[in-house]
């Protein structure tokens, strides 16, 4: 299973899952330690602002950080739960969790996985940048981008829930 949480509520997520792998989305500033149970080489961190277009003095997702996110996703067994946050579980690690939905199920329908989000996140309001990136990626020929629109923003919150993203 896939779970999303915002980073107040990392460490009773990863406990209360049996989580083994980890991905941290977050400002470089923030140092997130790897919590008890995740073998270091199984946390991917990865450092940018939650921004969609450069701002002077802040650090927009790349391609090499959203080719390292879906390297690590595919090198994921499933064999115990992920779980992908960020600083309140609403942009990053939910663009996360769809972009990561989208690349373990090569076939599915984007509009579903995206409604499949909005179900579960009321607040998702995934990273467009991230989304995009990942699009080209996955050769999805835009088809996560117009998904991911079509839900649009989500119900305002200071911090996402805790969710499961189911990926089968």
């Amino acid at each position: 299973m896939l779970h999303v949480c915002s980073l107040s509520k990392l460490p009773e997520t990863v406990a209360a899952t049996g989580a083994r792998s980890l991905v941290t989305l977050i400002n470089a500033e923030m140092k997130v330690p790897t919590p008890e149970g995740i073998q270091p080489g199984r946390h991917l961190s990865l450092a940018f602002n939650d921004i969609i277009e450069p701002v002077d003095g802040l650090v927009p997702a790349s391609e090499r950080q959203v080719e390292a996110l879906l390297d690590f996703i595919a090198a994921w067994d499933r064999q115990a739960p992920l779980v992908i946050h960020c600083w309140a579980g609403i942009s990053r690690s939910t663009a996360g969790a769809y972009v990561a939905a989208c690349a373990l199920n090569p076939q599915a329908d984007e509009h579903r996985l995206a409604m499949l989000l909005r179900d579960r996140s009321p607040s998702a309001t995934p990273n467009a940048r991230i989304v995009s990136i990942a699009d080209k990626l996955l050769a999805r020929d835009g088809r996560m981008i117009d998904a991911i629109r079509g839900i649009g923003r989500g119900a305002n919150a200071f911090e996402g829930t805790p969710f499961v993203m189911p990926i089968d």
